[in-house]
């Protein structure tokens, strides 16, 4: 982990490689730390929270794109002031540094839609 996760972008999985050990995850974990290790370290989550539907609606707008970009595939849900994201690399069924990097890179994104939400409008 040379440079910081957030700096690095994701590279295609195309399966046979390994998912990372539970002390792997707990390792790169560390620059996610809001993040949680779900299902005997196979996936990560995360529940963010917004002031209101329309922060959380656009925090999932941009978290899309961002997936989109990065070729990655989150499972997100959301509702009134809240988004949650889960994050595997389904390819090997479990996690992977791709996972890490788009759980660095969300929560980027998160404080961004917050910082934005925040500035007077007009």
């Amino acid at each position: 982990m040379a440079s910081t996760l957030a700096e690095k972008t994701c590279t295609p999985c195309r399966g046979g490689v390994p998912p990372f050990t539970p002390e792997e995850a707990e390792a790169y974990r560390t620059q996610a730390p809001d993040w949680s290790l779900m299902d005997d370290a196979t996936r990560i989550e995360r529940r963010y929270r917004f002031k209101d539907f329309g922060e959380a609606f656009a925090f999932v707008m941009r978290a899309g794109e961002l997936a989109k970009a990065q070729g990655h595939h989150p499972d997100i849900s959301f509702g009134w002031g809240y988004a949650s994201v889960s994050l595997r690399t389904k390819k090997i069924k479990g996690l992977h540094e791709n996972d890490f990097i788009m759980a660095v890179k969300l929560d980027r994104i998160s404080e961004g839609v917050v910082e934005a939400a925040a500035r007077p409008k007009g």
